[in-house]
């Protein structure tokens, strides 16, 4: 019978996440994964075919464990500004519960190499940004906001807005303040019931 591995990939990623908070994208590398988890070399190349690989999971993966809660929270209830309500205030829960992901945020896919990143990293980004905007220009549709200019405030109130609140914080090093969810509730409210 094999020997179950020491080291999962959840762990590895983890490390990974923590290198990016601390030192950005550039700080993820194939070695200085393996020192900050413990774990040999052999290990990261075992289940990442290159640090393009592992890039792209350590992205991917915090994007779509924050998506999951968004998408849930964007669609927890019938009425439209209730549920966009919710995405702004997971935005900024997420971000407080998860500040190591919160951080590796501030940054985009091209940082974490999406140039090389392999068709199947790159269809799931494109499949979660394509969610992204289908799922806001439904909230658009049901508050019965049509155009480009309305498009572009529901974008606002529900992605942009929460967003900027949490990178103003995180940039400076400081915590989120107590009030930042009901700030950004109430200013994605405004928003989205204006026009």
């Amino acid at each position: 019978m094999a020997r179950p591995p020491r080291f999962d990939t959840a762990q590895l990623l983890d490390a990974a996440v923590r290198l990016a908070a601390e030192s950005g994208p550039s700080g993820v590398t194939m070695s200085a994964v393996a020192a900050a988890a413990g774990a040999p070399s052999g290990s990261l190349y075992h289940r990442f075919a290159g640090r393009s690989a592992l890039l792209a999971e350590v992205w991917l993966r915090t994007v779509e464990g924050f998506q999951e809660g968004y998408f849930e929270a964007l669609e927890s209830s019938n009425d439209p500004r209730a549920g966009g309500r919710a995405a702004a205030r997971h935005i900024v829960e997420w971000s407080r519960a998860h500040p190591q992901e919160a951080a590796l945020l501030l940054y985009g896919a091209h940082d974490f190499g999406r140039d090389g990143w392999s068709d199947e990293h790159l269809r799931r980004a494109d499949e979660g940004n394509m969610r992204v905007r289908a799922s806001v220009a439904a909230l658009a549709g049901a508050l019965g906001v049509h155009g480009s200019q309305g498009l572009e405030r529901v974008s606002l109130a529900v992605i942009d807005l929460p967003l900027s609140l949490v990178r103003r914080h995180l940039r400076a090093g400081s915590t989120l303040p107590a009030h930042a969810e009901d700030l950004a509730e109430q200013c994605t409210d405004a928003l989205l019931a204006g026009g």
